[in-house]
């Protein structure tokens, strides 16, 4: 057997859809920072990760970035698109909000699946979604003997920006007056380090689409540390979590089902360290490609 196809007999053997269904569009979008080619030369990681994905079988990919005509995420393009990669860091405030309220749009309705990644937990579209499923997330927030005719303010502002290791979770919800008033999500955590040294991943949920064929526990040698606790809504599946010597640990690998769409979050990284030239990192990514453009049901909680 030819290596050719040996690797589609693993991929169906691994996702049984890929042999009969059009292969998954995805759009690898990046801000494209000048650092990224210290581990990813001659390319941007945008760009690393858009060629991995189109040497796999069911899958074809692009790539577009910040500069591109509508930032890269014109309609026609997004209509095209059923699964949009997402990396960025410092210029997160640049993305135009019909951009992002284009992206959101869709993953509401169904018709696109986000994949975040690392330092994009700041990106506007993962924040707005974030919002969406905490407002769905609120009234199951109310103590179980205050729920009946309980009022809800969702008019509230953000807490955005730091979260100290003793500052109240988000998102959350408090009264005041007799109303109900929610505290949207931070998007953020309490911590970080990008001292390169290494975490260990280890599978919650090691039957899972985006954990197949991927070790049960396996090293990432360069990353940045991120802390728990991750103020997000409380994920539907955590896959991995990662792990620290210092003791640290995050929830590395979640998804959750937002309105009629998808999201999940893979945070290894830092656009220094070639943490997406392993082959571990590499094989999440495309499971979690497959799994959310096959549609398949979510395993659920």
């Amino acid at each position: 057997m030819d290596m050719k196809a040996l690797l589609l007999a693993v991929t169906v053997s691994l996702f049984p859809w890929a042999a009969f269904a059009t292969p998954v569009r995805v759009l690898v979008w990046d801000e494209r920072q000048p650092e990224q080619k210290t581990a990813y030369a001659p390319h941007f990681l945008g760009e690393t990760l858009t060629l991995h994905l189109q040497k796999q079988q069911g899958i074809t990919a692009s790539d577009a970035h910040l500069q591109a005509p509508d930032q890269g995420l014109a309609d026609a393009v997004l209509d095209e698109t059923d699964v949009l990669i997402w990396w960025a860091h410092r210029r997160h405030a640049e993305l135009r909000e019909d951009r992002v309220n284009a992206v959101v749009r869709r993953v509401l309705d169904g018709r696109l699946s986000l994949i975040v990644l690392h330092s994009a937990h700041f990106a506007k579209p993962f924040m707005q979604l974030m919002d969406e499923r905490a407002r769905a997330d609120a009234p199951g927030m109310i103590p179980a003997d205050k729920r009946s005719g309980a009022r809800m303010d969702f008019t509230t502002p953000h807490r955005r920006g730091s979260a100290g290791a003793g500052d109240p979770r988000s998102p959350a919800v408090e009264e005041i007056d007799g109303v109900w008033r929610l505290v949207l999500p931070a998007c953020v955590f309490p911590a970080w380090r990008a001292d390169a040294a290494p975490s260990t991943m280890s599978a919650v949920l090691p039957d899972h689409p985006v954990a197949r064929g991927v070790p049960a526990e396996f090293v990432i040698p360069q990353t940045e540390m991120y802390a728990e606790p991750f103020h997000v809504p409380e994920p539907d599946e955590v896959i991995f979590k990662e792990s620290w010597a210092g003791g640290e640990w995050f929830r590395s690998a979640c998804a959750w089902k937002i309105g009629k769409g998808r999201v999940f979050y893979f945070r290894p990284g830092h656009e220094t360290y070639p943490v997406f030239k392993q082959e571990a990192p590499q094989r999440i990514l495309v499971n979690a490609v497959l799994w959310l453009g096959s549609r398949e049901t979510p395993q659920g909680p």
